[in-house]
């Protein structure tokens, strides 16, 4: 049997080997909301990966694939609209991960997103252009750099941060994201803490999404009802609220407008966001400023 790859990006720390991080308040829990505003290409790109597990309409056609294209567009027409005015309703700010087809193509989604005062990281160039080894370095490096350009002129603000589309990347990537001026990675759900990776670029903080809590993986692919995942949410805000009485805990929860945005799922989302506000010990911020406030205390 060959020995398993292996990678030098972070370190293999247990929580209970860490230095202690504290959030604002004395919170034992921060929770950060990002919105994944993606565009899915109706013909592929040339020489573009596409998992073959990619979600949407009723299951992935032939190109011109008009039935998954249809169902991902009503997120950018219909769903994200509603789920701002659902955060809106809540007093809360988002991430908005936001590709560079969305962020030139479809102006309105991004000034809005502007104009609530969300974050804006950067999503790649489509859903349907996933980062892997298939792309050579000097490829990869090109596309993550023309996504910082597209979404920087159309929104006005230069990303710190990087989710790649579909959670996807080379061996390469920390090193090209580090390498590009990016400060987090959402892309590595294996912790409910920020660590730090190393890169010959520089260092670059990890925040896991945990997947379970994505709305597409949690839906889409395990088939919970609304009801179930709303619970599990709250069964998580409970637990890690506890848990974060010695060891203070993140929880990043991952939404999809053509997914969430549905008028029968929102309300299950406005559930959620309703339990979270009124929770004690809780510290809601944007993915930008639990990287920052983690790396202060990293850096002291």
């Amino acid at each position: 049997m060959s020995a398993a790859p292996h990678h030098d990006w972070f370190d293999s720390t247990p929580i209970v080997k860490r230095k202690a991080v504290a959030w604002p308040n004395g919170a034992r829990l921060a929770v950060g909301i990002v919105v994944s505003i993606e565009q899915y290409e109706m013909a592929q790109a040339p020489g573009a990966f596409i998992p073959a597990t990619l979600p949407g309409g009723m299951g992935r056609g032939p190109y011109p694939d008009f039935r998954s294209y249809s169902l991902r567009e009503y997120g950018n027409r219909i769903g994200v609209f509603r789920v701002m005015e659902a955060l809106d309703r809540h007093g809360l700010k988002a991430t908005a991960a936001i590709d560079a087809s969305v962020a030139v193509n479809k102006p309105v989604i991004a000034s809005e997103c502007v104009k609530r005062g969300w974050e804006i990281a950067a999503h790649g160039n489509a859903v349907t252009q996933v980062l892997s080894s298939k792309l050579d370095e000097s490829q990869e490096r090109a596309q993550i750099a023309e996504a910082l350009k597209a979404i920087e002129k159309a929104t006005g603000h230069k990303p710190a941060g990087w989710h790649g589309p579909e959670y996807g990347e080379s061996a390469r990537t920390p090193g090209l994201l580090a390498e590009l001026g990016l400060e987090y990675v959402l892309d590595w759900p294996n912790d409910e803490q920020p660590y730090a990776m190393r890169t010959a670029s520089g260092s670059l903080v990890s925040l896991p999404m945990l997947v379970d809590f994505d709305d597409v993986f949690a839906h889409w692919y395990r088939k919970l009802s609304m009801a179930r995942w709303q619970r599990s949410i709250a069964d998580a805000l409970d637990w890690m609220i506890e848990d974060g009485k010695t060891r203070p805990r993140m929880l990043i929860l991952n939404l999809h407008p053509w997914l969430i945005g549905q008028p029968w799922r929102i309300s299950y989302l406005d559930a959620v966001l309703a339990d979270l506000k009124q929770r004690q010990g809780v510290w809601c911020a944007t993915a930008g400023e639990i990287a920052s406030r983690w790396q202060e205390q990293a850096s002291a």
